[in-house]
Formats: structure tokens, sequence, C-alpha cells
């Protein structure tokens, strides 16, 4: 029998996002080819032998469930750290996977809050050449000027359309080794500070030049009414920020997010999460916007002083 193609997938969650991890496991298995073995690796500080159960079930011959206590790092990196809103300190761990899985040469990183649509093989077959990572572009960044502006001054992209989504991710980690990442993310950390899309600024000024722009057919936010009715090219679905089916009604390509979820055995908790969203939830996740915005203002507005460019 011809040894399977391991296709390594990363995600980073913890026990409140497990129930959202649970509906992209189920997509990703019901999409998933016999001919491909997949490896879930999990890195999280905090997830407790029911979600864990839970999770387990979707092994497979042919799937592969790992889970990586990242409990030290968190704590390493923590007082570097800026989070905020949606954001939480396992959103940095992704940069540190070359350093910590040195057996891998490339992986796929993957948020939580998405529903795929296609094998996802198809995307880590993709051939990124010595770039460091394979991404799509940002369509939040691209919805309005300010963080169009945002993506060129302050990230130094050299056009908005360049400025990638970081929840989906191929990343090229031997390239990464070979370059230093980590201590250049970690030096990075401490002479510059991004308040918008943290993180995901990060990688975006430090991968300039080395991105392969992949199609937004694989990182498909519900933000683009334009985009609602090509539905036959979809590959994955990724409900970022605050466009959430879990907590919001009319949310584009929601139909797919409740196809998977009424499949797993999280279904009652993520609906009694979507009762309990209570007005209030809502007015913060309103308000959430206009900080992303006043934030851009800002930085902006301190592009050349020591804070921006060091």
């Amino acid at each position: 029998m011809n040894k399977l193609k391991e296709i390594p997938i990363f995600f980073t969650v913890d026990d409140k996002y497990a129930p959202f991890l649970g509906v992209a496991m189920q997509s990703l298995v019901d999409n998933a080819s016999d001919e491909n073995m997949y490896i879930i690796n999990i890195m999280t500080t905090a997830m407790n032998e029911e979600n864990r159960a839970k999770i387990n079930k979707y092994e497979r011959e042919n799937v592969k469930i790992l889970y990586h206590d990242v409990t030290d790092l968190a704590n390493n990196i923590k007082d570097k750290l800026y989070t905020r809103d949606y954001y939480s300190i396992s959103t940095y761990f992704r940069l540190f996977i070359p350093n910590m899985f040195k057996q891998y040469d490339k992986v796929l990183y993957l948020d939580s809050d998405i529903v795929i649509l296609d094998d996802i093989a198809n995307l880590y077959n993709v051939d990124i050449g010595n770039n460091y990572v394979g991404a799509a572009p940002d369509d939040v960044i691209a919805t309005e000027q300010i963080f169009r502006d945002y993506a060129e001054k302050v990230v130094g992209c050299s056009s908005y359309k360049t400025y990638f989504n970081a929840g989906i991710l191929i990343m090229n980690l031997k390239e990464m080794r070979d370059n230093d990442f980590e201590n250049k993310f970690l030096h990075l950390l401490d002479t510059v500070k991004y308040y918008v899309a943290q993180d995901q600024d990060y990688l975006n000024r430090f991968c300039k030049g080395r991105v392969t722009i992949l199609s937004t057919d694989w990182d498909r936010m519900p933000v683009n009414p334009d985009k609602v009715n090509d539905r036959d090219t979809l590959k994955l679905v990724h409900f970022n920020l605050a466009f959430k089916p879990w907590h919001f009604d009319n949310i584009p390509y929601q139909e797919y997010f409740w196809e998977y979820a009424n499949k797993t055995e999280y279904i009652d908790q993520i609906n009694e999460i979507k009762n309990n969203f209570s007005e209030e939830d809502k007015i913060r996740g309103d308000e959430s916007h206009k900080k992303l915005v006043a934030y851009a203002k800002l930085e902006i507005a301190c592009v050349g002083d020591d804070r921006i460019n060091k």
C-alpha cells in the first residue's frame, strides 16, 4: 500500500472556541480525501477532557489529532503582547510554529472560526516556492478607505491589495527557520506596536515581498455583498471579527456554518451561545469596529514617529 501524503494542519484554540473547532473539524473531515493523512495539531493552554473527547471523535484512519500544551510559551510571551476584543494571546502562537515543530517544513495554519468546503489538502498543495507564506488578501481591510490607508502607510504594504489575512496560512517553516523568523519577530515586538490587527500586522510587515497571494475563495469573509453569489468557487468561509452566525442572523454564508454545526455534538451549546448573545453584546460588537477605525486613524497620524518606525 502506498504511504498516504501527510497534510500537517495547526489550530490554536481554548475551551471557549472548542465548539467552533468542532464545526471546522466536521467540515474538514467531511471533505477530506482517502489519499491523504491529515495530521491535526491543536496548540492550547486550556482544553478540558470533555472537549478533547468530542474533538477526538473526528479521528479517522487518515485523520490524526495531537494536542500541544503551550502554557509555558504563553507565560513567557504574555507581557510582550497586547490583545483586545476578538483577539487572545493564542492568536500569536502560530508565530512560534517554525521552531517548535522542526519536523515540518510546510504546514497549514487555520483559524477555528471557519467552514471548509473543499479538500483542505488542495490548499496545502499550492506551491509557494521560497516565500514565507501563502495567504489571501484581507477583505475587511479592502472594505474601507481608512483600513486601506492603514495597510499602506502604517504596515508598509505596497498596496492594500497585498495585505493578507493571517487566519488561513500556508507556512513555509523551512524558510522561516533559515531566516531566523522567531528572533526577528520578537525583536519586532520590542520595537513596533500595532493595535489594529496585531499579530497579522506583524506578519504582513515581516513577510513583505515573500508572500504568495491566494484566491479569496480559500479565505472568503462575509463582508463583500458582491461576492455572495460566487458560491460555486468557494473553498473556505472565514467568519472573522464580528461576522459570526453564532451571534447574529443574516450573516452571508451562514447556511454553510449551520450545515456542519448541526452535525456536531456541540450544536446545543452553539444554539445556547447564540440565544444568550445579548443586546449589550451586540453593542460591544459595533463598538469593536469603531475601535478599529479609531486605532487606524491614530496610527496613521503617528506614521514617522519613533513608536511606529524604528
